[in-house]
């Protein structure tokens, strides 16, 4: 993991006469830590656009294609004693603690694994005599996931694949779609694939789909069938009651 910070700079040239204004300084800073407990430093400037010269070990050195005047510069820097030392600081200690810390603060997020749920649809095509097999597929984390419409063992590169959008609850969505010729249909399957599940893909057959939607229109028929009852129920206990008041 990398922590970087950057600087721009920009000096006139009533202050460095002989060079075009303005000049742009940049220089860049920071560590990598790595599994062990290791780190490793960085402290690189540039001028224009061309490195100079970075800091290493206890002193600034030139870079290997530095302008003549840069040596200058490199020997004022490596004078002082007090930057050289709070540069050694931040890179050696400074930023590892903060990545550290971060990385402690963030662990829970890393290892986070949701599982995908996915479902299949269709729709009607714009051509004519096709339809379009819809795989949705929702719930899942980390975003990266592989979603692709088969035919036995084969992709189908034909497959279209949305955005991944996000859910409310921090997951992601995304669909992939593939246009058709009705009617052949049979054989195609969608495959899921993501960390979360540990090597064992998703995969929904497009027969299963149908079933699936079925299943759908079944469970909505009684839900509003139940619903219905209750509402006549209710209708009907008030009623008597209503009765019951007036004798």
């Amino acid at each position: 993991m990398r922590y970087l910070t950057c600087l721009l700079l920009w000096v006139f040239p009533r202050v460095w006469g002989q060079w075009e204004d303005p000049i742009e300084m940049q220089v860049s800073a920071g560590c990598e830590v790595h599994s062990g407990n290791t780190s490793e430093n960085f402290f690189n400037v540039a001028s224009q656009g061309q490195h100079i010269l970075s800091f290493q070990g206890t002193s600034f050195q030139k870079a290997p294609d530095a302008p003549p005047w840069t040596e200058l510069a490199i020997k004022v820097l490596n004078t002082d004693q007090g930057t050289r030392e709070t540069i050694q600081q931040l890179l050696n200690d400074t930023c590892p603690q903060v990545l550290y810390g971060l990385l402690e603060a963030g662990k829970a997020e890393l290892d986070k694994q949701e599982k995908p749920v996915a479902w299949l649809s269709s729709v009607l095509s714009p051509r004519h005599g096709h339809l379009q097999l819809v795989c949705h597929v929702s719930g899942f984390y980390p975003q990266p996931v592989w979603v692709m419409w088969t035919q036995g063992e084969q992709e189908q590169n034909s497959t279209q694949r949305g955005d991944i959008l996000p859910n409310a609850d921090g997951t992601w969505y995304l669909r992939a779609t593939l246009d058709v010729e009705a009617g052949e249909e049979a054989g195609l399957a969608c495959r899921v694939k993501h960390s979360s599940l540990g090597g064992q893909d998703i995969i929904l057959y497009w027969a299963d789909g149908r079933h699936s939607s079925y299943v759908v229109f079944i469970i909505l028929a009684v839900l509003i069938l139940v619903v219905g009852l209750g509402l006549g129920f209710v209708f009907i206990s008030r009623n008597r009651c209503s009765y019951r008041s007036i004798r």
